[in-house]
């Protein structure tokens, strides 16, 4: 992959659900670095860490730096531009945007969204039908940069691609995700106590024996824990 892409990958101690969720660990290893390995292992990019300027995200940049992954810093509440920001720093022309919530994160969608996204010239790319929390986003920065420029909306600043997605002048590509790893209405993201524990429970039967485990050994595992529970729905909650 050219040096002009990179994975974006946004992150912040300060969730209102579950605060400090990002450094929470699933089998000895924080949800931080699942998501980067998970992100790089099969990619060939770099990922980049965008988190915020305030102090209770010092010690998540300290994690990515650990992790060696570079950091950029930017506003809490204008996601945004903290892409922009990241854009510039690294003279990107494509980005891929991960969040840090996704520790089952499909490793192979990078490649798979960026690969289209350049294939076809659009200005955006997302894929349908995986796991809630295995998906991302791929996008060009000149359309980024446009987005950035023309919208106002506190809700366009804080999600990112939703502009891009809504207006007309970019091209926003809807993909369909392979049927070995199509299941929308698994969840397995984590943004609850509820949530965090039920990943850890498929991470305990989803050991790889070598690098991470792949996303469809993560939803068998699934499947097995709601087997053995009993009761548990298919979105991880009773």
């Amino acid at each position: 992959m050219s040096e002009t892409s990179a994975i974006v990958l946004q992150a912040r101690m300060g969730s209102v659900r579950l605060p400090g969720k990002t450094l929470a660990p699933i089998e000895g290893r924080t949800i931080l670095a699942h998501c980067i390995e998970r992100l790089r292992y099969r990619s060939g990019l770099r990922v980049i860490v965008a988190t915020t300027t305030s102090s209770d995200d010092d010690v998540l940049a300290s994690e990515a730096r650990r992790l060696a992954a570079p950091v950029i810093r930017g506003s809490v509440a204008d996601v945004l531009s903290r892409f922009i920001l990241a854009a510039d720093t690294f003279n990107l022309q494509t980005i891929v945007r991960a969040t840090a919530d996704n520790p089952a994160v499909d490793m192979d969608a990078p490649r798979r969204t960026l690969d289209l996204l350049e294939r076809t010239g659009a200005g955006h790319v997302v894929e349908h039908g995986l796991p809630h929390g295995a998906a991302v986003e791929a996008m060009s920065c000149d359309a980024l940069r446009a987005a950035g420029a023309e919208a106002t909306d506190a809700g366009d600043r804080e999600h990112v691609t939703t502009f891009l997605k809504r207006d007309r002048r970019f091209v926003a590509l809807d993909a369909l995700a392979p049927a070995a790893v199509r299941r929308p209405e698994l969840r397995l993201t984590v943004d609850t106590p509820e949530d965090l524990e039920f990943l850890r429970r498929v991470y305990a039967f989803a050991r790889a024996d070598a690098g991470p485990a792949p996303l469809s050994e993560l939803i068998a595992a699934a499947t097995l824990v709601f087997e053995i529970e009993g009761g548990a729905s298919v979105t991880g909650r009773r």
